[in-house]
């Protein structure tokens, strides 16, 4: 337990200098092999900007946006509620790292939802109808503000911080371990596609309904902590085990899809801290995580089903 809290407390410490100091790693530009539509010519993805999101198109998403680009998507801000109106031109809704806005600037509890409940049910219906939704929720209280939307679904989010045992970061998930599950996602289009390897950085664990198609699954090396201040971990913050749970999975749900992910800097390309530090799609440890993001859209899109 003190070697966990010791790591604890240096991660707290790391991490407040590497939040006031990530950039987008705009020099990012990995070799899409078989861009899905000439430029300019693919789907409508639009980034949603209207709940005060961590993660914007030109701000700590920026590569994001340029890969989905350089696939030949169509990527814009989106920057009001959602009402069926406003949907209706898109194809893919991006919502990363949303928070109420009560949390903007105190990550404390409570946690309160980011979204309206008239809100959650046209986004409901949307999908219902042949929407294709992106929910991306980091570590609390990220979570917390997107816990309403992801339960309309069917996925339970923990407003917690999972964390490898021994302060491993990122983790490491794999077809080999088991942590990794083949799937249409994974798969892709062809063997050039194919993941068998992901780094994910922090985020949370998830449970997912039956009907859910399981990708990052953690095993007994990851636990749960649920401090009530973001960073800030006690001897008496309550801890849960989250062998069995899931960081990334996806569902059809009527005429549309929904894909589900508890961590967010996976597919951002950042330059973290003073010493810039590599962290997302661009780090050493995560040459694959790029293609598992086009993959995602992809399948959104049914290119891929």
């Amino acid at each position: 337990m003190k070697r966990l809290n010791f790591i604890l407390l240096f991660l707290f410490t790391f991490s407040q200098r590497v939040v006031a100091q990530q950039v987008a790693d705009v020099s990012y530009l990995p070799v899409i092999i078989h861009p899905a539509y000439l430029a300019g010519e693919g789907s409508v993805v639009f980034i949603d900007e209207g709940h005060h999101n961590f993660h914007t198109k030109d701000g700590r998403y920026t590569t994001f946006a340029k890969l989905l680009e350089r696939d030949g998507y169509q990527v814009k801000a989106f920057k009001t509620v959602f009402e069926k109106e406003t949907l209706a031109s898109g194809k893919i809704l991006v919502i990363s790292n949303a928070l109420n806005e009560v949390n903007v600037s105190r990550w404390i509890l409570p946690n309160p939802s980011a979204f309206s409940d008239n809100e959650i049910s046209v986004l409901k219906n949307w999908v219902e109808e042949g929407g294709s939704l992106f929910l991306i929720a980091d570590h609390m209280p990220l979570a917390g503000a997107a816990t309403d939307l992801a339960s309309a679904f069917g996925f339970t989010f923990t407003n917690g911080f999972v964390m490898h045992n021994e302060g491993k970061i990122p983790s490491i998930f794999s077809l080999d371990s088991g942590t990794l599950l083949q799937s249409t996602i994974t798969l892709g289009r062809d063997a050039s596609e194919r993941i068998d390897e992901v780094a994910t950085f922090t985020g949370q664990a998830f449970k997912i309904p039956p009907a859910a198609n399981a990708v990052l699954k953690f095993g007994d090396d990851h636990i749960n902590i649920l401090p009530d201040t973001a960073w800030r971990f006690h001897d008496d913050t309550k801890r849960q085990s989250v062998k069995g749970w899931y960081q990334l999975a996806y569902m059809k749900v009527g005429k549309g899809r929904v894909v589900m992910s508890g961590e967010a800097a996976m597919f951002s390309a950042q330059l973290a801290g003073p010493d810039k530090r590599q962290m997302g799609m661009n780090s050493p440890l995560a040459t694959q995580n790029y293609q598992l993001l086009l993959n995602i859209i992809h399948w959104l899109d049914g290119i891929i089903d």
